[in-house]
């Protein structure tokens, strides 16, 4: 059995939770998430508490019990608390800018990137060089961050490029290194 799923969540005083047939869906005072259910997950209320249950002759099922219940956490927290990503763009005359809803970066190509921030997920940039995105859906924050990370991933050479904050690049050493 699954140890994460047969854990129950816990909802806090101001999080409502509703399930209608399958779709799950959790207001908070940061906003309202919605997602569909597997068919073979079953989902109980007890006062506060989420308990998600399935047949456990199925491994495949068992996995699906300890995913969704960890979805539905990453619900709760994200409508009480959000999430937050930072990254770092590192490399001369790297820098980023938001105007509106895009995200216009230099990383060392001849043009500007127009990177357009989807609904749901707030940009703010720092000294021109720290991102920060921040958003109630876990998910879509970490498929965003992934995105804007691929424009330049950083290089092991000289270490330029975009990443999250506190990552740590593995540096080669370069030609030089090799002669005696």
């Amino acid at each position: 059995m699954s140890r994460i799923g047969k854990k129950p969540v816990q909802l806090p005083d101001k999080v409502q939770f509703a399930l209608n047939g399958n779709v799950i869906s959790i207001k908070g005072p940061k906003g309202n998430l919605e997602r569909e259910l597997h068919p073979a997950i079953k989902i109980d209320i007890n006062d506060s508490v989420v308990t998600v249950s399935t047949d456990t002759s199925n491994k495949k099922k068992v996995a699906l019990q300890g995913l969704f219940r960890s979805l539905i956490s990453n619900m709760v927290t994200g409508v009480t608390n959000g999430y937050e990503k930072k990254l770092v763009l590192s490399g001369i005359g790297y820098r980023a800018e938001v105007k509106g809803k895009s995200l216009i970066l230099n990383v060392g190509y001849s043009n500007p990137v127009d990177f357009q921030i989807p609904d749901g997920i707030q940009a703010n940039v720092e000294k021109n060089t720290q991102i920060t995105l921040s958003g109630i859906d876990k998910e879509l924050l970490g498929q965003t961050a992934a995105n804007i990370r691929d424009l330049r991933p950083p290089e092991p050479y000289k270490g330029k490029g975009i990443m999250y904050a506190g990552e740590r690049i593995i540096r080669k050493a370069g030609k030089t290194a090799g002669k005696e």
